[in-house]
């Protein structure tokens, strides 16, 4: 039987040699049948013509105006031809066989609807980012990740359920997409993926870690781990998370846990640390939440 169609989707922002180290590593791999759709989301200052033109071979999408990783994931869906979609963000490289062990997990089994690979902190004695997750606790809006860490000595290589996929690196089904809905585009940035994991499961689809493949990932070369739109899309998006996905006492506990421990806790440490921009953007993004959008509309495939 003949290896189904993948479409690999990275999304590019003002990061054209860092994209183009991922496109490298996937010039590769060994999976077959395959299409590379690469989409520059209105990168301001450096244009992707070296993308065009070292990789010629790869489908370049240039969205006019920055969409988020939601939207400019959405954007590559619109254009993908495979069976799967494989979502990658531009600062990982891959193993040359990578993708045979996440395409053959979802091909022996129709109810996984999302996978993630083994991810290893590039760079690093082969330690762990990511192996697996729980599930998001519903009081904080944080995870813990399995493996994370630790050195691989092959501790994690089985093929198991898990609660969440990463972002980072993520196959789907394009029948779930159908199904669950599109990425949703309302977070821009940060816990997008982590509610997608969760409309997936509502669809009635699993998560699957699939420890047999490994992706290496650089880790916030986009925006930086100490920026302020970090701190901005983190708390707003944690506290948008919980509005969408805890129901009853959990979700209104959740959201006063948030409210009142939480973001004070976090801007006592950036006020007595001086980091003004920081603490203004923590409860910039809370009284985002005041302004009484439908924070629980997703958008659909056309059919």
């Amino acid at each position: 039987m003949s290896e189904p169609l993948v479409s690999i989707i990275t999304i590019n922002y003002n990061q054209a040699q860092v994209t183009c180290a991922l496109l490298a590593s996937l010039a590769r791999i060994t999976y077959p049948h395959v299409e590379v759709i690469v989409v520059d989301n209105a990168s301001p200052t450096e244009a992707p013509t070296r993308i065009a033109e070292q990789f010629p071979g790869v489908q370049l999408i240039c969205s006019p105006q920055n969409l988020g990783f939601a939207g400019g994931n959405n954007l590559g869906i619109a254009v993908a031809k495979g069976k799967y979609a494989l979502f990658l963000n531009n600062d990982t490289e891959v193993e040359p066989d990578f993708l045979e062990p996440l395409v053959a997990a979802m091909e022996a089994n129709p109810t996984i609807g999302m996978v993630s690979p083994k991810l290893i902190f590039y760079g690093t004695d082969q330690l762990i980012q990511y192996a697996g997750s729980s599930a998001i606790n519903p009081w904080t809006g944080r995870s813990a990740t399995i493996g994370n860490l630790e050195k691989d000595e092959g501790q994690h290589n089985a093929t198991y359920p898990t609660q969440l996929a990463h972002g980072a690196a993520m196959l789907v089904p394009m029948d779930t997409i159908r199904r669950a809905g599109l990425m949703p585009e309302l977070y821009f940035l940060y816990y997008e993926e982590l509610d997608w994991c969760e409309m997936v499961k509502r669809a009635g689809y699993q998560v699957y870690y699939v420890g047999s493949s490994t992706v290496y990932h650089k880790e916030s070369v986009s925006v930086g781990r100490g920026s302020v739109l970090r701190t901005y899309y983190m708390h707003r998006n944690r506290l948008l998370f919980i509005r969408r996905n805890a129901t009853g006492m959990q979700r209104w506990s959740g959201i006063l846990f948030f409210l009142l421990v939480a973001a004070p806790k976090q801007s006592l440490l950036y006020l007595l640390r001086s980091e003004i921009k920081h603490l203004q953007a923590v409860w910039k993004g809370i009284f985002w939440h005041l302004r009484g959008r439908n924070v629980h509309q997703n958008q659909f495939l056309p059919q």
